[in-house]
């Protein structure tokens, strides 16, 4: 029998895989990845054909303060103006094992905030 946080971690991989089946970041629209965890919020737009970051954002490089939402959507904000310098608008948004819903729907429309288009 498996211990209960090795099957959420299953599980959670499973989600993710289901989630990610359907999407493939390129080189003119990239792949929106988001990693959540307890304390921190990343996001990075990934070609997938050649296996890249074109861009990455951290709410460690953010400098707004508050509630984790907002934060979240200042992050967003920050990776769309890096997407921006890039020459990227588009994008397309994988939320992974994540439900799209409090930080992560934030940054999400942090990002399309900031001109990003998914």
């Amino acid at each position: 029998m498996l211990s209960k946080i090795k099957h959420k971690r299953i599980q959670a991989a499973r989600r993710a895989h289901r989630t990610r089946a359907l999407l493939h970041g390129t080189a003119d629209c990239p792949r929106l990845t988001v990693k959540r965890s307890l304390k921190h919020i990343y996001a990075q737009l990934i070609d997938d054909d050649k296996g890249r970051t074109l861009a990455a954002a951290s709410d460690k490089g953010v400098s707004a303060k508050g509630k984790p939402v907002e934060v979240a959507k200042e992050v967003g904000k920050q990776l769309a103006e890096k997407a921006k310098s890039a020459g990227l608008t588009k994008a397309v948004f994988d939320r992974g094992a994540y439900r799209y819903h409090g930080r992560v729907a934030a940054l999400a429309d942090g990002a399309r905030e900031g001109g990003l288009i998914f």
